[in-house]
């Protein structure tokens, strides 16, 4: 007994660390990096149809699931079958294809996320990896009108439906990537990430303009003068703020 006591004890720890390891691959596979990896790494052909079909199933999970939360709301929209005009007929075809049950929406959401997820992936390959506005407003535009197309939101006139909710897709998706894009800090602010700390801290905001004018980057703060300073355009005040600020603090002058 004591012996498998103390076996027990031993292998705890390694239990412990595999279900660690454990952890931190089911992690990784969640948040794709190994899978995208792998992806890349295969041909075209392959990367694209996987990429479809990994997201569509994703899609059509999520497309599951507030079908049942939301339940066949179906019945809330009869169809009559005479007395409408072809217009209204439509409206009403179109509002039992975005209202169905389980099966639908998994099946509306498969194709808005493979379709969409797929075309970008085919824009990324054919032009070297550029995933930019063209790629978000190309994708957008085909999973909205093959969405129109089998859905039935489209009414009696499928295509030119069709053509205006893919337009209608290309510019959400386009105006959110504007925003994403807008909202992120221009990649060349990381060269100068403590230069804007000091200058924060010492309330000389005003001259961050003049610190990226002369390209004094954070590589360079170890190797301020007085003279790169007045080259920059600062005032001698300031420039003795920011010189006792980096003489002050080991960091900057180890670079």
């Amino acid at each position: 007994m004591v012996e498998e006591a103390t076996l027990s004890s031993s292998t705890r720890p390694s239990l412990q660390q595999r279900w660690k390891e454990l952890q931190g691959r089911l992690k990784s596979l969640a948040q794709g990096n190994e899978l995208n990896a792998w992806l890349r790494q295969q041909s075209a052909p392959v990367e694209i149809a996987l990429t479809t079909a990994i997201n569509g199933t994703q899609g059509a999970a999520l497309g599951a699931l507030m079908g049942v939360l939301t339940r066949d709301m179906r019945t809330a929209f009869p169809t009559p079958t005479q007395g409408l005009s072809p217009e209204a007929m439509a409206s009403f075809q179109q509002a039992q294809a975005l209202a169905g049950g389980p099966l639908v929406q998994a099946r509306n959401f498969a194709i808005m996320t493979g379709v969409n997820s797929g075309l970008a992936c085919a824009m990324r390959r054919a032009r070297g990896g550029v995933e930019d506005l063209q790629t978000s407003v190309v994708s957008g535009f085909g999973s909205g009108a093959l969405f129109s197309l089998v859905s039935g939101v489209g009414g009696p006139d499928r295509f030119s439906n069709a053509v205006m909710t893919g337009a209608l897709f290309a510019l959400i998706q386009g105006g959110m990537h504007k925003l994403g894009k807008a909202a992120q800090p221009p990649p060349n602010d990381i060269f100068y990430i403590n230069g804007k700390m000091m200058l924060h801290n010492l309330g000389l905001d005003r001259y961050e303009k003049n610190f990226k004018k002369g390209l004094l980057t954070d590589s360079t703060l170890p190797l301020l003068n007085d003279s790169a300073l007045q080259d920059a355009k600062i005032p001698p005040g300031p420039r003795l703020l920011i010189l006792d600020y980096v003489k002050r603090n080991p960091q900057l002058r180890m670079g």
